[in-house]
């Protein structure tokens, strides 16, 4: 390869198609190596070639030929009559002396701009928000399942609950026949009582007539009276019919009604306005010793959380139920007590400012806003792990199995599940299954960060959840110590800091997973949970000494 050509070791001249090419010719659009340019011009020595260094290529205007003058170039553009013309077009007075003229080459020039403007608003403007509405769609598909079956939840409530109501009313129905056919029973049995009584008089009367029909006395015979008139007048016959069932006829449209009402899909186009985003002016580099600029003595034995409520003010949490709040003086302005009594295992503030904890015993995450605490994530079969409040208001949460064995991040839109991010392309885990804490960041291009400190790696997929890399250390003759990433943090330039409290340091990649730099001259000791405010200075949580340490480390 030729040192001198190195950008283009790639183009070969086209006449001889082995030697590197170090020209062009403009007018004919062919790589050129030196030996072969005599051979090319000596072609048709009547074309005007044009030999440019092969950086320079394509950089000779080719102008249209003049349909009169066919061997001359238009390099004029008669504005009135929307047409290119030669100089000979011009001299020889074709058009009115009052048309106006304009060089092509400025035309030409003017246009390219327009071209390069167009091609720099339709990459870095247009493109990339039809990207966010394809990602947009394909968060909504994606999450379809999700919501249809809380749909059909919400049905199978109705279900259970019409099924209650329908056995609560044919229980009652039940009953009132147990009740009927007791009265019915009373009924039949007053009457039997009364037609035995009856019956036993008749038998009373028939010992006496007996006793008569064998007797000799006068006086007892002719002083009987008979009772067959009185027996004969045979009691009413009780006539009860026994009640009957007669079930309504189900009509299925009045059914549907009593169940509820299910709305038709509605779909609308809400008109989408175009904003060109304004480039970002503000670079901050990063400074070549960083410094500490206050150290907060918190006062928790095992500090592992800090989150900034703004520039002024932070959260903590440690291995008690005390979360507390510091200005950035150190000064103490707030202390709440998690609603359990147990520890959190993480914290954030969410854009509305409100306090979000996670409760590993009770596994519920907590929103706090103006002293009222209410729950807002309930998990069964998983435990918390950690969260971060993400810029379109989501929440994301890392979260193991409960037998240890699982490890994944999901994304809550309040108390809905939006996307579960657990498996790579190939059904492989992107986390190890176990459960050790994973603390995880949201980029500003929406990429989702986590340190899995089991695994020893920084895991980074993107909004989709498809992986994009895996940072696991960088090699240093003075970190001896394995990786083990704990705290993760992204500022404001797309960096990714992550904590590697083993080898007291703190590691800094660019948003693709390169290694920029360590923060390891602030004496730091046994880095923990990480943060940085909208001005990019850092919050360090120093786990065994208590201590948040506020470090400048961008200019």
């Amino acid at each position: 390869m030729d040192p001198d050509y190195s950008a283009q070791d790639v183009a070969r001249c086209d006449l001889c198609k082995t030697a590197i090419a170090q020209s062009y010719c403009d007018f004919c659009h062919v790589n050129l190596c030196k030996p072969c340019i005599g051979e090319h011009i000596s072609d048709d020595y009547k074309i005007n070639h044009a030999i440019v260094p092969i950086q320079q290529r394509k950089s000779t205007l080719i102008y249209p030929k003049c349909q009169t003058h066919h061997n001359e170039d238009c390099k004029y553009q008669c504005n009135d009559c929307n047409i290119s013309i030669c100089f000979d077009c011009l001299a020889s007075k074709q058009h009115n002396k009052e048309h106006e003229f304009v060089k092509l080459e400025e035309v030409y020039n003017t246009k390219k701009k327009h071209v390069q403007s167009d091609t720099e608003e339709l990459e870095n403007q247009i493109l990339p928000v039809y990207e966010e509405i394809a990602n947009e769609l394909e968060m909504q598909i994606a999450s379809l399942d999700e919501e249809y079956k809380k749909l059909t939840t919400e049905m199978s409530k109705q279900r259970e609950e019409m099924h209650r109501e329908v056995d609560n009313a044919i229980d009652q129905m039940e009953k009132e026949i147990d009740e009927i056919k007791v009265k019915h029973h009373s009924i039949l049995q007053k009457h039997l009582a009364e037609i035995k009584q009856l019956q036993s008089l008749m038998q009373q009367t028939l010992l006496v007539l007996n006793e008569i029909e064998e007797s000799n006395e006068v006086s007892k015979t002719i002083h009987f009276s008979s009772k067959n008139d009185e027996f004969s007048k045979l009691p009413p016959k009780v006539v009860a019919s026994i009640p009957k069932f007669i079930p309504k006829q189900i009509e299925r449209e009045e059914l549907c009604s009593l169940i509820g009402k299910l709305t038709p899909l509605s779909t609308t186009l809400e008109e989408r306005v175009f904003t060109a985003k304004k480039p970002s002016t503000s670079v901050r580099e990063l400074l070549d010793q960083p410094e500490v600029l206050n150290t907060i003595k918190t006062g928790h034995q095992y500090l592992c959380s800090v989150t900034c409520l703004n520039e002024e003010k932070i959260w903590t949490s440690g291995q008690t139920a005390d979360i507390k709040c510091f200005n950035i003086q150190g000064v103490l302005q707030k202390t709440i007590q998690t609603k359990s009594g147990y520890l959190p295992d993480d914290i954030a503030v969410d854009r509305d400012g409100a306090l979000l904890y996670c409760d590993w015993k009770t596994k519920i995450v907590f929103r706090v806003k103006n002293d009222q605490t209410e729950d807002i994530i309930t998990l069964q079969g998983w435990t918390l792990n950690n969260l971060c409040a993400s810029s379109s208001g989501d929440l994301l949460v890392t979260m193991f199995s409960d037998n240890g064995t699982q490890s994944k991040v999901v994304r809550y839109s309040g108390s809905t599940v939006k996307q579960i991010i657990q498996f790579d392309d190939k059904g492989q885990p992107l986390y190890s299954g176990n459960d050790k804490i994973k603390y995880v960041g949201e980029n500003r291009n929406l990429d989702i960060c986590v340190a899995d400190y089991d695994a020893g790696a920084v895991v980074v997929v993107n909004q989709n959840g498809k992986l994009r890399f895996r940072y696991t250390g960088h090699p240093s003759p003075t970190k001896t110590k394995p990786f083990k990433p704990r705290g993760i943090t992204i500022d404001s330039q797309d960096r990714i800091l992550t904590a590697d409290g083993d080898n007291n340091c703190i590691h800094i990649l660019d948003t693709d997973g390169q290694f920029l730099c360590y923060i390891d001259n602030c004496d730091l000791k046994r880095p923990y949970g990480l943060c940085v405010d909208s001005n990019d200075s850092l919050f360090v949580c120093e786990y065994t000494k208590g201590n948040v340490k506020k470090i400048k480390y961008s200019k």
